[in-house]
């Protein structure tokens, strides 16, 4: 754990890019998904980052995709206020501190000692037995969402990409984004094979909630073990039956 982090921030002093975000407000992008992100090339035109924190993805997408839009919604104004401050000079970004759900009301968070650990779904045991230190600290009440409530399918450039890292609450946002999911060329996931959250609906339910939508499975990322080798979760890359990367 501690090499792969140290490998990281290596990774994020190299790029001056990240470099700055880094030095300026100790925002480390998410250079995990550079190889995807690069992988997609430089065709997308409009990026959602849902579940942005401190703008650690918003960052990769930029770096990957130079004249991209990009939407971030975080509901926890901690990291939005940092969010904002990272990309202050971009006028390509648009921050909703709002999350993304199925209905449009106020949901309690449960916010983590680690505030991007925090979800909308009650952190279980086994989420800080893994993870230590990412117990909860506080609830408060935020903004939910459906994502056509926030922005209509006109306003999405194609081609697009759906970025969902929600902590559990995934299929919500799913169901939150289903009216415009037709507008998206890819959608990345990150899912649990097992229930770090009460409530949470796992891998194979988002393959399948995708695959009735016109998506299927391409690619598995960055998967995390627990200390005995078991898979516990990955980021997921789901493209459009009528998509292709090479195109």
């Amino acid at each position: 754990m501690q090499l792969r982090k140290f490998r990281k921030l290596i990774s994020v002093i190299r790029n001056p890019f990240y470099r700055k975000a880094f030095i300026r407000q100790w925002v480390a992008a998410s250079v995990e998904h550079d190889v995807l992100l690069r992988q997609i090339g430089k065709k997308i035109e409009c990026v959602f980052d849902i579940g942005a924190n401190r703008g650690q993805f918003a960052l990769a997408a930029r770096n990957n995709f130079p004249t991209a839009k990009i939407f971030c919604f975080e509901p926890l104004t901690e990291p939005v206020n940092v969010l904002k401050k990272v990309f202050e000079n971009d006028s390509l970004v648009t921050i909703n501190e709002m999350a993304i759900g199925e209905t449009n009301a106020h949901a309690t968070m449960h916010v983590s000692k680690q505030d991007d650990s925090s979800s909308l779904l009650p952190i279980s045991s086994m989420q800080s037995t893994i993870y230590p230190g990412t117990e909860e600290k506080e609830t408060r009440s935020v903004q939910v969402k459906p994502l056509d409530a926030v922005i209509s399918s006109s306003e999405i450039e194609q081609p697009a990409f759906l970025k969902i890292d929600v902590q559990g609450f995934e299929m919500e946002v799913l169901r939150g984004c289903v009216t415009l999911l037709p507008c998206f060329s890819y959608v990345y996931v990150e899912c649990s094979f097992v229930p770090l959250y009460s409530g949470q609906e796992l891998a194979h339910e988002i393959i399948i909630f995708l695959n009735e939508h016109g998506f299927i499975l391409s690619g598995i990322y960055n998967l995390s073990y627990d200390k005995s080798g078991v898979a516990v979760q990955g980021d997921f890359l789901f493209t459009k039956t009528d998509s292709n990367l090479n195109t």
